[in-house]
């Protein structure tokens, strides 16, 4: 029963930059997987990034590698996705989700944040 909100999404030009932050409320557990996903208009929601509470294993699709950060903040109970070098392919839905470590889904979604990147 974590209840998440996303939020930083918003317009941006091919190039540049977005910090979406997802503020979770409720119960945390440090060896829970915080992970961000997208979803395009007309595709099916993918997944774009992973970290532990902790800092401690991280996960990134091939196609943000080097591009996009996910970070946590423990004191704010945040997790944090930094989107660099923002292509028109980026444009999506983000969402915030979470998981047991060795759970095989994703229990808990905020309602997502929309981040459009115009060429």
């Amino acid at each position: 029963q974590v209840q998440l909100v996303e939020s930083g999404g918003g317009l941006v030009q091919a190039g540049g930059s977005l910090r979406l932050s997802c503020a979770a409320s409720g119960r945390t557990i440090s060896s829970y997987i915080m992970g961000w996903f997208r979803q395009a208009p007309g595709k099916e929601r993918e997944f774009v990034a992973s970290i532990t509470w902790s800092g401690s294993i991280l996960n990134y699709a091939d196609s943000v590698k080097g591009r996009f950060t996910i970070s946590t903040d423990n004191a704010k109970n945040t997790v944090y996705l930094q989107m660099n070098s923002l292509k028109p392919e980026d444009t999506a839905v983000y969402y915030c989700a979470t998981r047991a470590r060795y759970d095989a889904v994703y229990g808990s979604w905020g309602q997502g944040t929309r981040v459009t990147v115009s060429s």
